[in-house]
């Protein structure tokens, strides 16, 4: 494997970083596919008895409506689908070797505006207007799209790619940012007024030997983006999230969600989580950390409810390649868990929610990236658990939260490595990003849910929230 063995587990793709590390290439050495230049290249082109439907199972209330298996030249052993973002009728897939543009306008039957190769772990993606980003958390030899894999102690590049998607056909790649240890995940964050975005860069650290992580990393990087002038970007701050490294040596966070309206955000770090005030976009300040030593490994990400009255952090326990789910797993661990969160800005732990479905020892599930549903009175919300299949889960009772539909595949058969990465609902249906079998689009139909299918918006980015 690439990359440089570290003592801990870590995030990220999620299953080979427990080897790897964080940042590090989980794939073997080799060259980028030769169709790679400076420029991108883009081609158009508790529930219910299970059903069977096609290759999965899934509760009565769950259809699986289409799939749209990866395609050249993002169908190599490398190109596992990453994290999702929307906008009008298109959706935008991240994948190791760069990214897909969708056209969702018939959500039955998805087809690909273009494919954009240009590799780089994990590619995290965002949009905003005719903006989109990607993160970058393992050292190329330079930013541009052609650049090759470079050492962890190399002088090399790892952070955000900034492309124009104005005419989504032919994106456009813009500039970059290089960013300390990379950039894992990244969160986009509107401005005070609309000439800025921000984007605030999540990634594990530090790195040994690394010149582009060092120590101490208890910290996250902000980086501010004219919209007019995205050539200009640059890093404007780098708030210090904690004072000193967990166990184990390695900090920062692996994924911050924001509330714009509310001024709060909520990240998901080594060792804890902590909430935010985020009034001053350009100099967050610490509100709270709260720690479960006891059940949570791996902080993975974090959703509010509507009203910001709750906060769901999930674990990703073993980091994504230990089997998480079988009944030698207390329900606690490898979850989610459900917090009040107060007038006061008092988190308080109420519960915890996993899929009630045992999976087999050799399946990688874990708790991972999902949205909520823009149901009224309720909180709902969708989840991918990597093989453990998609869930929808309502949390309205926060010490009792429970399933209500679900949609999985089971264990695959060529690697550890394979499941839903991130599924999120957008405007009336469920998107998922498989990580070896492309984009699934999945429908419900149940009484508590289907008052969202009238919710319209116009763009999402799932980390950055807004009040429906």
């Amino acid at each position: 494997m690439g990359g440089t063995v570290r003592p801990i587990a870590a995030f990220g793709l999620a299953g080979l970083l427990l080897v790897a590390g964080c940042g590090a290439d989980p794939t073997p050495a080799a060259s980028p596919p030769s169709a790679a230049t400076s420029a991108p290249v883009a081609t158009p082109e508790e529930t219910s008895t299970p059903r069977i439907s096609g290759d999965g199972i899934h509760s009565d209330n769950i259809t699986h409506l289409a799939n749209v298996p990866p395609g050249a030249p993002l169908d190599g052993p490398q190109s596992w689908g990453t994290d999702l973002a929307f906008q009008g009728d298109h959706a935008f897939v991240g994948n190791f070797d760069g990214f897909t543009v969708f056209d969702i306008s018939e959500p039955s039957s998805p087809s690909v505006t273009s494919r954009v190769l240009c590799p780089g772990e994990q590619n995290d993606i965002s949009v905003s207007g005719d903006l989109l980003f990607l993160s970058i958390d393992s050292v190329r030899s330079g930013p541009e799209c052609d650049a090759q894999r470079a050492e962890p102690e190399s002088d090399g590049f790892e952070g955000i790619r900034i492309f124009d998607i104005s005419d989504k056909s032919h994106p456009r790649f813009v500039s970059a940012v290089r960013t300390d240890c990379g950039s894992h995940t990244h969160t986009l964050v509107p401005g005070k007024s609309s000439d800025k975005v921000y984007l605030y860069i999540s990634s594990p650290g530090p790195e040994p030997e690394s010149t582009t992580c060092p120590a101490p990393h208890g910290k996250i990087s902000v980086v501010e983006v004219p919209v007019k002038a995205p050539e200009t970007a640059k890093v404007v701050s780098q708030p210090a999230l904690s004072q000193q490294l967990p166990e184990g040596g390695i900090g920062g966070c692996h994924d911050l969600t924001v509330y714009p309206e509310k001024d709060l955000a909520a990240a998901a770090c080594f060792g804890d989580g902590i909430l935010l005030d985020i009034a001053d976009r350009v100099n967050p300040k610490v509100l709270q950390h709260v720690s479960d030593k006891e059940n949570f490994s791996i902080w993975h990400s974090a959703t509010f409810n509507n009203d910001a009255t709750k906060i769901v952090f999930g674990d990703e326990l073993g980091g994504g390649v230990s089997a998480t789910c079988d009944s030698n797993t207390p329900k606690t661990k490898g979850a989610n868990a459900v917090y009040d969160l107060g007038e006061d800005h008092r988190l308080t732990l109420r519960g915890y929610f996993k899929i009630p479905r045992e999976q087999t020892p050799d399946e990688n599930c874990v708790a991972h990236n999902g949205s909520l549903l823009p149901v009224p009175g309720k909180d709902i919300m969708v989840q991918a658990w990597y093989q453990g299949g998609v869930s929808v889960w309502d949390f309205t009772d926060a010490d009792e939260p429970r399933e209500i539909g679900f949609f999985e595949r089971g264990p695959i058969s060529t690697s550890g490595l394979g499941g839903s990465w991130s599924a999120y609902y957008y405007n009336g249906h469920i998107y998922s990003s498989d990580i070896t079998r492309g984009l699934d689009v999945l429908r419900i139909d149940d009484p508590l849910t289907d008052p969202a299918s009238k919710v319209r918006i116009k763009e999402l980015n799932a980390q950055t929230q807004m009040s429906y």
